[in-house]
């Protein structure tokens, strides 16, 4: 009965509030509708120029075929590399193609011409990805004009066919989503009520220490589940996604890490007097369990020593669970680790906000 008045308290609160009832509605939108669009590892738009030395019909195709590309800019042909390397240097190029002399020559005769590709690889991602790209039309190019080809590859893409960025990214957003609402408010709300005193008529009450962050907990364990099924919807109605897996898995993974976040977030609170030592210990840890979670890049290119770090990390779980069910359709047995490992995770974490909660009786 107790839990009842309390958890009525904090629904109160929260629609008193006149921002959070709109920050709820409103940012699991915002997430969904511009950041699938945005949050893409896809190199596009690499400012490329060639210098011809072959003047040939061949090399003409070769350029023409790089300007019918959608991942370069073509900005022109250059009459010698001293040239085009200046323009890197004036950031008007991203990337110079250099056509030998002997072009088209060598491959009338069978040969494999040496073809120059010179990146700026100030940013390492687009300059390596980009040459890869440029690489890759320069080898289908060759390989359509020599005549004997000594072997083919064909390459299958599982799951993901059509190769969709947005496909890969809307399941790791769910995790932000949930990181954000469930981890920074409850923070903020116990925090708060310390700042207003009111936290203070509370603990002379006989509530007890579960009874209370329960019903902390529950209100936003309530809006984690209402703003992944907004995710869902938009996803399905703005770029025609759906769930390859049981749902039923979504949410449960979900729920697990709103328990962690939620947790969490109240332990950030019983330890922080003001707002501002909340918010930024709390962001100091959400980045690092962001960065390191193989959210925007694959865990395995880290070293080891911060590989390691991957065994405690609750976003770690929940993305490679979150991904299998929803873009792979996969069944309990295959997310049964990360499930075991979050729920571990996630009520060492409960255990530890209700201990650390400093009640005066």
């Amino acid at each position: 009965m107790t839990l009842k008045y309390l958890l009525h308290k904090e629904f109160l609160q929260i629609k008193r509030n006149s921002f959070l009832p709109k920050l709820i509605f409103v940012f699991p939108v915002v997430i969904m509708c511009v950041m699938p669009w945005v949050m893409s590892m896809e190199v596009k738009n690499v400012a490329v120029e060639v210098v011809d030395n072959d003047h040939s019909t061949l090399s003409q195709r070769l350029v023409h075929s790089i300007e019918a590309s959608n991942y370069f800019i073509f900005k022109g042909m250059r009459p010698s590399y001293a040239e085009a390397v200046e323009d890197i240097e004036k950031s008007h190029a991203d990337i110079v193609l250099v056509v030998p002399h002997d072009f088209s020559k060598q491959l009338a005769t069978g040969g494999a011409p040496q073809v120059l590709i010179a990146a700026n690889a100030v940013n390492g991602t687009k300059g390596s990805i980009g040459a890869a790209y440029l690489s890759q039309i320069v080898t289908s190019h060759v390989s359509a004009d020599v005549t004997a080809i000594t072997s083919k590859v064909s390459s299958l893409n599982l799951y993901n066919k059509r190769q969709n960025y947005k496909l890969y990214m809307i399941p790791a957003l769910l995790a932000i989503v949930i990181m954000l609402m469930c981890g920074f408010m409850p923070a903020l709300n116990i925090v708060g009520e310390k700042e207003a005193g009111t936290i203070e008529q509370i603990n002379v009450t006989p509530v007890s220490k579960w009874t209370f962050i329960l019903a902390k907990l529950i209100p936003y364990w309530i809006i984690a589940l209402f703003v992944v099924t907004v995710c869902l919807l938009l996803a399905w109605g703005i770029y025609g996604l759906t769930c390859a897996g049981n749902l039923a898995y979504v949410y449960l993974l979900a729920m697990l890490l709103a328990l962690f976040f939620s947790s969490f977030g109240l332990i950030i609170s019983n330890y922080s007097d003001t707002m501002q030592q909340a918010i930024f210990v709390m962001w100091f840890f959400v980045v690092c369990l962001l960065l390191l979670s193989g959210l925007f890049t694959p865990t395995r290119s880290m070293p080891e020593w911060a590989y390691a770090t991957t065994y405690v990390n609750p976003m770690h779980y929940f993305i490679d669970a979150i991904r299998t069910v929803f873009i792979r359709g996969g069944d309990f047995a295959s997310i049964a680790r990360q499930v075991g490992a979050l729920s571990g995770i996630s009520l060492l974490m409960g255990a530890w906000a209700v201990a650390s909660y400093r009640k005066n009786s």
